[in-house]
């Protein structure tokens, strides 16, 4: 299969700015660039599938420019409704020099900055040299702009479109760029360079958007109840984006397969044919949280991910180093304890269950087990030398509800 009908066959392609894109995709030799802007110090999954269609690009013959953009991400993309927060110069280069590690530990890409070639130019050159190039009719005319035109948009916001053309521009004449990839919502802003470089120019240079990854239900796909699941792995653990995948939904699970993966297609029919045959097994989940989990953060990664679920399992909490417990407790009920207490005593202060009676039928029942074993004594104390490194307690009641006790010295 060549790489245009790969692309389509995988849901990754939006809309190209021309059908000689096809060709010109599967003949390879391009230069072509993806960006984003420093808007936090982490990238995350969000970006992942639009890093990833880069290393697809690459291995197709093709040669990926990564931009990371110091100047426009100090104006802002128009979003739908209201006006970005402004960040200071000072956040956007230290996310800057995080984001351009970051890529460069996970991809290995070269990233540049456009805040180096916009630098030096002066307000009249901007309006000379670029702002005659762009109809102000032509600009309304792109989505967001309407959009935000009754609740108002700024003229920093509105000329955003053209600080991102002016990238196109520049990487065209000063590196040979011909094609820029983005996501779906950037069309308006990749088609204007286009189009600058058509008009200054004469030439053709081309582009496509990839549709937004999504859930079931139309939300981004990437958002947990903590936020979102960053790239870096001290934001969020190998185990943390493990077990967002492995809870994909089975009407979802095929497609992310295919557009967050690099299984080739042959590989990824078989996992179907065994997910619709046995979809409690959760197969395609497992492989799409390994794939992903072992191209971030390695085998390490993965079998970090992989020994915590399975300690979470098993219950055999008492195998997980500090960290990982840590990390497997992330985003749980957390509570504190700050002396010895009777078991019940401390199922009741810290509101894991809401009574004594209550507390004492889940014991008797053996229905709760501390740090991985079950309780059924009644008069157990709970102490340090009860605790995990002699700080922390996981309380599990019944077979899937956990909470976390930490021991706090006054």
């Amino acid at each position: 299969m060549k790489l245009y009908d790969d692309l389509k066959w995988r849901g990754l392609i939006k809309d190209i700015t021309s059908p000689d894109l096809e060709e010109k995709l599967n003949n390879g030799g391009m230069t072509f660039y993806w960006g984003t802007d420093p808007t936090a110090d982490s990238m995350h999954i969000g970006h992942y599938s639009s890093l990833l269609m880069a290393k697809r690009l690459e291995m197709a013959g093709h040669h990926p420019i990564i931009l990371v953009g110091g100047a426009t991400g100090l104006i802002g993309d128009p979003r739908p409704t209201t006006e970005r927060p402004m960040i200071t110069k000072e956040e956007v280069l230290h996310n800057f020099e995080c984001l351009k590690k970051q890529i460069k530990d996970i991809f290995g890409y070269e990233v540049v900055n456009n805040y180096d070639w916009c630098k030096d130019i002066n307000f009249i050159d901007f309006l000379r040299d670029y702002g005659k190039y762009f109809n102000v009719s032509y600009m309304l005319s792109k989505d967001i702009i309407k959009r935000r035109l009754d609740e108002g948009i700024t003229y920093t916001e509105f000329s955003y479109m053209i600080i991102q053309s002016l990238d196109f521009e520049h990487l065209y004449k000063e590196r040979g760029c011909i094609m820029q990839v983005a996501g779906q919502d950037q069309w308006g802003n990749i088609t204007s360079g286009v189009e600058l470089v058509r008009r200054k120019y004469g030439e053709d240079v081309y582009a496509f958007t990839m549709p937004l990854v999504t859930k079931k239900d139309g939300t981004k796909f990437g958002k947990s109840e903590g936020g979102a699941l960053w790239l870096d792995k001290n934001k969020t653990s190998s185990y943390e984006i493990y077990q967002y995948l492995l809870n994909s939904d089975d009407d979802k699970v095929i497609d992310y397969l295919k557009q967050l993966t690099l299984l080739t297609k042959q590989q990824i029919e078989e996992i179907e044919k065994k997910h619709n045959e046995a979809p409690h097994l959760r197969i395609a989940q497992k492989k799409l949280a390994e794939e992903i989990v072992k191209f971030l953060h390695g085998e390490d990664g993965l079998k970090s991910a992989l020994k915590i679920t399975d300690a979470l399992f098993s219950g055999n909490i008492n195998d997980l180093t500090e960290d990982e417990l840590v990390s497997a407790m992330n985003g749980i009920t957390t509570s504190t304890i700050n002396e010895e207490m009777n078991i019940v005593d401390m199922l009741v202060n810290t509101k894991i269950l809401s009574s004594k009676r209550e507390a004492r039928e889940f014991i008797t029942n053996g229905s709760i087990s501390i740090n991985g074993k079950k309780i059924n004594d009644l008069d157990m104390l709970v102490n340090k030398e009860s605790m995990l490194y002699n700080k922390y307690i996981v309380v599990r009641r019944g077979k899937k509800k956990y909470y976390l006790v930490i021991f706090e010295e006054e």
